[in-house]
């Protein structure tokens, strides 16, 4: 129930996570058997006789499912693809042999769990979900994305350590190539999944319980207009564990209650990482200014720098919803008074496109030029 919540004391949020929240292991264990087969499946049977060929597929899960109804995406990388601007290309050819592999999929080969393929049909995208035949309420809806192998160019593959990470040439591309914000971001699902994936487990925990509450506030009516994007939320989350924390075994309420506040505060954020693309590479350095100057709230994917999750979202309704579960019970201590969050600076310095606290957490941001004494 939405105030189930709300009703939760903070005390016992972990509790709550674990007993609500966590997805079934058996379910689980179901599911990564039928979707190892379906990607091997896919593998081994899709363009055969073509000069098409599958180059791998990857199933992109980052251990913060919840219970119930989950999402998760499968990414079939081609050879067709040899530049971002070709993923346009022979799109319907592809989807089209892909749908018609996963039905022989559906046919030939034994599941524990229930294999529907989605009858509506979109030219970009196909759908399929795995349902529980045991256990009620228990699926997970899955993506088939067709995309371009980016990250395993042979220019990538010659950089010189995994540590530095892809090639800048890829990102520099990348910038070239778009024009819609994230409009290739299928073709970084490896770096997104694996920047949540290797996160503690206490953190993925908090992580579900913000997804739950997000997933909650979408149930309430809310007018026109989308609230911002779970992935957002999920960064979020792992910003202010980065900035509050850093502690694998913290307090989950103090955790949650950090992340309600920066909601409240989305007029301020601006949050990104450099983990990924380089800013010692002229083209992501200027890119990157360009996107830090953009208005609040500003949350950059991690693995796509023309990803802004802050963007075209009514965070104004979510802040709504994160006052009211300030209040709630779960984010109250024994004594009735409200939980502090962790000290999180959100607030630009003066005369600087960074906010407080940034430049000391990446000492190296400062070659994007914003830095006073660096000019």
């Amino acid at each position: 129930q939405p105030a189930l919540l709300h009703q939760t004391p903070a005390g016992d949020l972990d509790k709550f996570i674990a007993e609500l929240l966590q997805p079934n292991r058996q379910f689980l264990a179901q599911v990564n058997k039928a979707v190892n087969t379906i990607c091997s499946f896919l593998r081994e049977n899709c363009f055969r006789g073509s000069p098409i060929k599958v180059l791998k597929v990857v199933k992109v899960t980052k251990g913060t499912a919840l219970r119930g109804c989950s999402d998760a995406d499968i990414v079939v990388f081609l050879s067709c693809f040899s530049h971002f601007s070709d993923q346009g290309s022979r799109r319907a050819e592809i989807i089209s042999e892909i749908r018609a592999q996963l039905e022989a999929c559906q046919q030939e080969q034994q599941f524990e769990v229930k294999f529907e393929l989605s009858k509506w049909e979109n030219p970009r995208v196909l759908h399929f979900s795995l349902t529980s035949q045991t256990m009620l309420g228990q699926s997970v809806d899955f993506d088939v994305l067709p995309a371009y192998d980016a990250l395993d160019t042979k220019e990538n593959v010659l950089k010189k350590t995994d540590a530095e990470g892809p090639n800048p040439q890829v990102y520099a591309d990348l910038i070239h190539s778009y024009s819609n914000t994230g409009e290739f971001s299928t073709c970084f699902t490896e770096l997104q999944r694996d920047f949540i994936a290797t996160r503690p487990t206490k953190l993925k925990s908090l992580i579900r319980l913000v997804k739950h509450w997000h997933r909650q506030c979408n149930k309430v009516p809310k007018g026109r207009g989308p609230l911002p994007p779970q992935h957002g939320l999920e960064l979020l989350t792992v910003y202010a564990w980065e900035q509050g924390s850093r502690d694998s075994q913290f307090s989950m309420a103090t955790g949650f209650r950090t992340v309600l506040e920066l909601v409240t505060q989305y007029r301020q954020l601006c949050v990104y990482w450099t983990v990924n693309y380089s800013t010692e590479d002229e083209t992501v350095r200027d890119f990157l200014k360009l996107q830090l100057q953009k208005p609040r709230p500003i949350i950059l994917d991690p693995a796509d720098p023309t990803g802004n999750l802050g963007h075209n979202a009514r965070w104004d309704l979510l802040a709504k919803e994160a006052v009211a579960c300030m209040a709630a019970l779960c984010c109250t201590g024994r004594d009735g008074a409200p939980i502090p969050p962790w000290p999180v600076k959100v607030r630009e310095e003066r005369g600087t496109g960074w906010h407080a606290g940034e430049r000391a957490l990446h000492p190296h941001f400062c070659g994007l030029g914003f830095c006073r004494k660096c000019g």
